[in-house]
């Protein structure tokens, strides 16, 4: 018998304590691991450069735009992802053209948006931000939705794929950053580079997706529908998501907004990891009732807190160290940074929401995302007026138990035999 095949046996007969499909985990996580452990290398690169290449004030405006650009993306729709992804789980694997047409048609709502933003802060003076929106106005209705082929791939288990071309685009997008951050502090330039070069990586593995694969005519007519209620439902929780960084600028600052970002950076990476888990989750959560995922949910999200803890623990021993060696200028960002990784232990608490995704709960789904993002709105306002930047990373931490309450509480809700 090979090693590959007795490495098989171990993971099957592990299942009967873990109540899990480790055999699916470590096929699919290996993949999705390794484009996130890529990932983290390619975001600590770029940190490190914009820490020690940029100044503050120049990289805050830079996450300031970026940040605005995610919520005026709202429009292109990107639920329709999320629908996909879950329709393929269960064999309709029609054309991905007609849904993409979709997401553009609608980007185009955010493409007028970022030119009337931008015409906002002409009249105000401010040329930076001004051009900085016109640029992002261009790729606006195309970078998000272009990226549609990952839905597809998901939904087929392909991830080992989705992965490669996910490695590949993280790769070449991020070593043309640092060739740009290398020469030039050009504010326009660094943000023009940032989105030409995941439209077109993107666009060119969209092309290799449709001549690869066969796409039958089973075709779930409610997925452009489900995708846009998914998409409706992320209106309020997308502006919420963004709405710290968006504060910390207008109320504190570029330079400030630069120290959080570090703060944050390196946690936000880890949360990634965790956040594998949930890509590989929605195909099986997809393929099961409603019954059986609520049997064994909670404690699979116990085993993963347990491994978020430790995770978490070594991280606030470690922080002061990664922050002397490679982030000198931004020291200030340490103890924020310790403090915002308690955030990461409930982030397990996620895979509720996919489960009810998978299924497609509408009704619960539409009461989460105004429920959540209402409260975290409330609490971000509260804490950064009154307590500045400490008062945001405690707010981080207080919607993240938030949300976990408001989550198991819907699921509690939903009966068995039914989906709302």
């Amino acid at each position: 018998m090979s090693l590959r095949h007795k490495i098989y046996n171990i993971l099957r007969r592990s299942e009967k304590y873990t109540k899990t499909d480790i055999a699916y985990l470590a096929k699919g996580g290996a993949w999705l691991t390794a484009g996130q452990v890529i990932s983290i290398i390619s975001a600590f690169l770029l940190a490190v450069a914009f820490a020690n290449l940029l100044p503050k004030e120049t990289f805050g405006t830079y996450r300031y735009v970026l940040s605005i650009v995610s919520i005026l993306a709202i429009p292109t729709l990107g639920g329709i992802n999320t629908s996909i992804t879950q329709a393929v789980a269960k064999g309709y694997n029609g054309s991905l053209i007609p849904f993409l047409k979709t997401r553009i048609r609608w980007g185009l709502l955010g493409a007028l948006a970022s030119i009337g933003l931008s015409l906002y802060y002409y009249l105000n003076g401010q040329e930076t931000l001004t051009i900085s929106f016109l640029i992002a106005a261009i790729f606006l209705p195309f970078m998000d939705p272009l990226n549609i082929y990952g839905s597809f791939l998901s939904g087929k288990k392909l991830f080992n794929i989705s992965s490669k071309y996910s490695i590949i685009t993280k790769v070449i997008a991020t070593l043309l950053m640092l060739s740009v951050l290398f020469f030039s502090t050009n504010i326009f330039l660094i943000i023009f580079t940032y989105f030409i070069s995941y439209t077109i990586i993107r666009f060119a593995f969209l092309q290799i997706t449709l001549k690869k694969y066969t796409f039958n005519k089973e075709k779930d007519q409610s997925i452009i529908t489900y995708g846009k209620h998914l998409s409706l439902m992320g209106v309020i929780s997308g502006i919420a998501q963004h709405l710290d960084k968006i504060l910390v600028f207008h109320y504190l600052g570029a330079a400030e907004l630069a120290i959080y970002s570090f703060a944050i950076t390196i946690p936000e990476q880890i949360k990634g990891i965790f956040k594998n888990i949930h890509v590989l989750a929605f195909p099986k959560f997809a393929a099961k009732t409603t019954a059986e995922i609520k049997k064994t949910i909670y404690k699979k999200m116990v085993k993963l807190i347990i491994l978020a803890t430790l995770v978490t623990v070594v991280y606030i021993f470690m922080a002061p160290f990664i922050y002397q060696v490679f982030f000198p200028q931004y020291i200030e960002s340490v103890l924020y940074s310790q403090i915002f990784a308690i955030s990461i232990i409930l982030l397990p608490t996620g895979l509720i929401i996919i489960a009810l995704q998978s299924q497609k709960a509408q009704k619960t789904l539409y009461k989460f995302n105004t429920y959540s993002p209402i409260a975290q709105i409330v609490i971000l306002f509260i804490f950064v007026y009154f307590y500045g930047l400490i008062g945001l990373i405690i707010a981080r931490i207080l919607i993240r138990v938030v949300n976990a309450i408001i989550s198991m509480l819907l699921l509690k809700q939903i009966k068995p035999d039914s989906i709302q």
